[in-house]
């Protein structure tokens, strides 16, 4: 391994500018900073090897090929630096969770995106920003010998530093990755592998109200028909809370790099991310950790209840009052807790889990969220990737009970999620994990934005209420977009 301290410190949208266009691009970003979360950022490209799966099938293991490969990787890992520092990387799109259920079959995808895509990335530019302080992390992979491993993790580093000094700009680092692909930037309208997709080739749209620009995969009236019918289900016991999204889309009239500049600046997040590769973007601004690991120790913070901004800080302290004193939106959260407390437990030391946090109030950009923590203690013989399939999706954007909600979501949504409501996750050779929960997402492909958008619905759900609610949670994005 090979290890420099970058000084001055850069910023990390200093550093994804200079290496805009690099393949497999993938940046998981801490905008904003809270006491215990937000400490890290990462920022990666051109893996040794990249695995990409269009379509998972029930009782098939997306990740064997990257598992099996990391763990055949000599590594070396130093504590006192940020906990990823090399390893597997990438996207789990929310029908991935077919791998783990059987659930019907998909909706309508005219975007296709992969239901699985990660790279084994053998360097990673890391920042703590609790210390201000940047690092190149270059581990010399695939090479087993010592001395080898040292000389191509000096090389990378050194390709590293001149795509930082521009002098690389256009070639920089791709090329020494083992099967790296010519490095490319996904323009406004065009992609690499397939033309524009015109209007009649979508599933229908709908007007957007109040969202100029913008049309949806439900019509307003459909959407309120679609919480009806959620809370009907409720009513006869099949579950006790579905999450209902819909799909809004517009032109891309912007590349995915500038939607994420634009996105970090005007609606920050503690698990922003973006990832590109081949003709499509994710870009991301997400409020919400899925799962992390850490020296054993599991944490989920499953984000349930919302209230919009206020324009006065009077006005947005009732609001946060308000929100955390909510009957309903306190049930919600709760159910959530219950259910990834279940789903931890699979993978966990009996009697380890607890909830140092619940339903508190926090504070971003255009909306309030009452937030839990739940943590455990990973069971002796199970590994982070027992824990991605033990809790895939999270249960936060699904529902209670997880799979009957997942397969009324399948029914009632006309169009598959794709990358909204999965995953952007990295996983290190020592075991150490972290991943985000992919809402306040966009996603880019064949000349057009998704901008997805939904809710968690229970019996005690106004129907109108939760599809302004929707729109509220739209609000971060469509600054991006304007």
């Amino acid at each position: 391994m090979r290890v420099l301290e970058l000084i001055p410190c850069p910023t990390v949208a200093e550093v994804v500018g200079r290496l805009a266009g690099q393949p497999e691009l993938l940046v998981l970003e801490s905008v904003l900073r809270r006491p215990g979360v937000g400490r890290y950022s990462y920022v990666m490209a051109d893996p040794i090897g990249f695995e990409c799966v269009p379509r998972v099938t029930y009782g098939s293991d997306p990740f064997a090929n990257s598992r099996k490969r990391l763990s055949q990787l000599s590594a070396s890992h130093v504590p006192e630096l940020p906990p990823f520092q090399g390893g597997v990387a990438g996207l789990l799109a929310y029908e991935a969770g077919r791998v783990w259920e059987r659930l019907p079959p998909r909706q309508i995808d005219e975007f296709e995106l992969p239901e699985f895509a990660a790279g084994i990335y053998d360097w990673v530019i890391a920042w703590d920003h609790a210390t201000g302080r940047a690092w190149i992390v270059s581990q010399g992979w695939p090479e087993a010998d010592p001395r080898q491993r040292m000389e191509r993790a000096q090389m990378r580093m050194e390709q590293v530093q001149r795509a930082l000094s521009g002098a690389g700009k256009g070639g920089g680092v791709a090329g020494a990755g083992e099967g790296s692909a010519n490095p490319q930037v996904l323009d406004a309208g065009s992609s690499k592998r397939a033309s524009a997709l015109k209007t009649e080739s979508l599933t229908p749209q709908f007007a957007a109200p109040g969202l100029e620009g913008l049309t949806s995969n439900f019509s307003r009236d459909g959407y309120l028909r679609g919480v009806e019918r959620v809370i009907e289900y409720i009513r006869a016991g099949d579950i006790f809370q579905a999450n209902l999204s819909q799909r809004l889309l517009a032109p891309l009239t912007a590349s995915p790099m500038t939607l994420y500049e634009r996105l970090r600046d005007r609606n920050p997040a503690t698990f922003a991310g973006y990832f590109a590769c081949d003709d499509w973007a994710v870009v991301s601004a997400s409020p919400e950790r899925f799962v992390c690991v850490r020296d054993g120790e599991v944490e989920t913070r499953p984000i349930k209840g919302t209230r919009r901004r206020r324009s006065t800080p009077e006005a947005d302290l009732f609001t946060g009052d308000e929100l955390r004193e909510s009957e309903k939106d306190r049930a919600e959260n709760v159910m959530i807790v219950d259910l990834l407390r279940n789903d931890l437990s699979r993978v966990c030391e009996p009697g380890s889990i607890r909830v140092p946090k619940l339903c508190a109030v926090e504070t971003y950009e255009t909306v309030q969220h009452l937030v839990s923590e739940i943590r455990g203690r990973l069971s002796p013989g199970s590994t982070a990737w027992d824990l991605l399939a033990a809790t895939f999706p999270g249960g936060s954007i699904t529902g209670a009970p997880k799979v009957r909600a997942m397969e009324i979501i399948n029914e009632l949504e006309p169009t598959v999620r794709g990358p909204y409501c999965g995953s952007l996750f990295c996983l290190g050779a020592d075991g150490a994990l972290d991943s985000n929960i992919l809402i306040r997402t966009l996603v880019c492909r064949r000349g057009w934005v998704q901008c997805s958008v939904g809710g968690g619905i229970v019996a005690q759900s106004d129907p109108v209420r939760e599809y302004e609610e929707t729109l509220h949670k739209a609000e971060g994005m469509l600054r991006a977009l304007r």
